[in-house]
């Protein structure tokens, strides 16, 4: 089992199918883009890297993202995915964290990265060393892993404000990609997937089914999210799939309305990374068509809990398809979902608690974290902290949050993480983070501070701060001045308190 085996085989069958393009530009068939992964891999292997050893990927949207990613499978390796957007100090972080041998690097990236992680081995990719990987004489075939093997190492932040390494077997995205053709759509070789969100991500794992069906792969010239551009492309190339935020999917339809777009040349628009707003997505159909598949999962168990097919996305003649457009959907086939109250018993159909789920898509764990480990799986059950109920139907909704996580733009912010960064500023004697609404992020970050005593709080120094530690994408995008936050009677703050105060104005 090695995903690596699968784009061989493709190569093998369909070697002249075009593979991997930039824009409208193709860049090389199938037979090409093996050949290139299996002389990344030869280059890594003649390092002395291979099973047992993890290899980071600090890069942005690129076609050498996949190159990597499956060079880094073809020795036997496994990868590990980094947001693009983090900070370098966090990048290092998690590069120690995984004791990473060797990290791919993009050029813009590189600078920070080496500052922030000096010891690290990295390799820039478009550089005479990555030049020297695509000239090594190729591996004749990927090293064999076996199914539970580690294949991919994702770091998801937690309520402790630390990233924790989620251990992703080639069995569980195995799981994952044969789910994608049953529960969410089947793909051919005709068709097309669209990296316009981070390929460390969701829209990244993506890839297997696209790989197996010989289809094209396609990274916008922005090597982002443009919805203007997504809709030239789509109309160009045809048959399109993309996975998308819901905050991105309301950008898009406000762009399709602008210009007059319809999605003509889109496929399908997978959307995921939180619920969507019920009016959006009734709008998105209108606007964009019968184009729309929702799935529910998470780094620990991904993008395979649940699904909403495309049928129930557009469905205005069920009694209950409002309830329905306003879920997640239903457990995908590989998947047993249960809500549960705190003592692990399922709650009857319609009464909230925490959504869990079992199945073929669970991760391996936390990477050396076994207590995490123990208390997210329970009788092997994945515990969400998802809050929702289900309908006699099976059709999952989720209510809210256990943990206080924001999802701004599709990106998951933890608010632990930064409040620990603002509490080392001396200005700051307490500070609490929160969400409040927006519409085009979904959330935004805001953080309620008590200054120190004699200092007086100011919003640029304390944006200046954040900025030197964590993401920009994380930072707070307001700094409200409290005299004191409110707490109960154990001294815990009262968020739900904090959040009202936001709804007030």
């Amino acid at each position: 089992m090695n995903f690596a085996l699968w784009l061989q085989r493709t190569a093998a069958r369909c070697p002249d199918a075009p593979a991997l393009y930039t824009g409208t530009r193709l860049e090389t068939d199938y037979a090409g883009f093996a050949d290139q992964a299996a002389r990344i891999g030869a280059a890594l292997s003649a390092r002395g890297l291979g099973k047992g050893d993890r290899i980071g990927v600090f890069m942005k949207n690129s076609t050498d993202y996949l190159r990597v990613l499956y060079g880094i499978w073809w020795c036997g390796a496994a990868a590990i995915p980094i947001n693009s957007k983090l900070h370098p100090r966090e990048a290092a972080w998690i590069l120690s964290d995984a004791e990473a041998a060797l990290c791919l690097v993009t050029p813009d990236l590189a600078e920070g990265l080496a500052e922030a992680a000096p010891d690290c081995a990295c390799v820039v990719t478009g550089s005479a060393a990555f030049g020297e990987m695509l000239a090594a004489p190729p591996m004749a075939a990927p090293v064999a892993r076996a199914s539970g093997d580690l294949a991919w190492l994702f770091y998801t932040s937690g309520t402790t404000g630390k990233p924790k390494g989620v251990m992703m077997s080639f069995a569980t995205l195995t799981a994952m990609t044969l789910s994608y053709f049953v529960d969410v759509d089947e793909v051919t070789a005709q068709d097309a997937i669209l990296y316009s969100a981070p390929m460390s991500h969701g829209a990244g794992v993506y890839n297997f089914m696209h790989v197996l069906r010989g289809a094209r792969h396609v990274v916008p010239e922005s090597g982002g999210f443009d919805p203007a551009e997504i809709f030239d492309l789509a109309r160009e190339m045809r048959q399109v799939s993309l996975f998308a935020a819901p905050t991105m999917v309301r950008r898009m339809i406000d762009v399709a309305k602008a210009r007059g777009d319809t999605g003509d040349g889109i496929k399908t628009i997978v959307y995921a990374g939180g619920p969507m707003y019920l009016a959006d997505i009734i709008e998105a159909v209108e606007v964009l068509g019968d184009r729309f598949v929702q799935v529910y999962g998470q780094g620990e168990y991904p993008m395979s809990i649940t699904a909403l097919s495309r049928a129930d996305v557009s469905d205005r003649s069920h009694p209950d398809w409002q309830a329905r457009l306003a879920s997640v959907g239903v457990a995908q086939t590989i998947s047993d979902v249960a809500i549960l109250d705190a003592e692990g018993r399922p709650v009857p159909p319609g009464e909230t608690g925490e959504i869990a789920v079992r199945g073929a898509g669970l991760m391996l764990g936390y990477w050396n974290r076994p207590e995490a480990t123990a208390e997210t799986i329970r009788d092997g059950w994945l515990w969400t902290g998802d809050m929702g109920r289900m309908d006699a139907d099976g059709y999952v909704t989720m209510v809210d949050r256990s943990k206080d996580m924001i999802i701004s733009g599709g990106s998951n912010v933890y608010p632990r993480e930064v409040e620990e960064v603002l509490l080392t500023h001396p200005q700051v004697a307490e500070v609490s983070v929160v969400g409040r609404p927006h519409a085009e992020w979904g959330e935004e970050v805001v953080a309620f501070v008590v200054p120190a005593p004699g200092a007086e709080m100011d919003p640029g120094v304390l944006d200046a701060h954040c900025l030197s530690q964590i993401a920009r994408f994380k930072r707070p995008k307001a700094y409200i001045a409290l005299p004191e936050l409110p707490k109960n009677n154990y001294g815990k703050v009262l968020k739900i308190e904090l959040r009202a105060r936001l709804t007030k104005g």
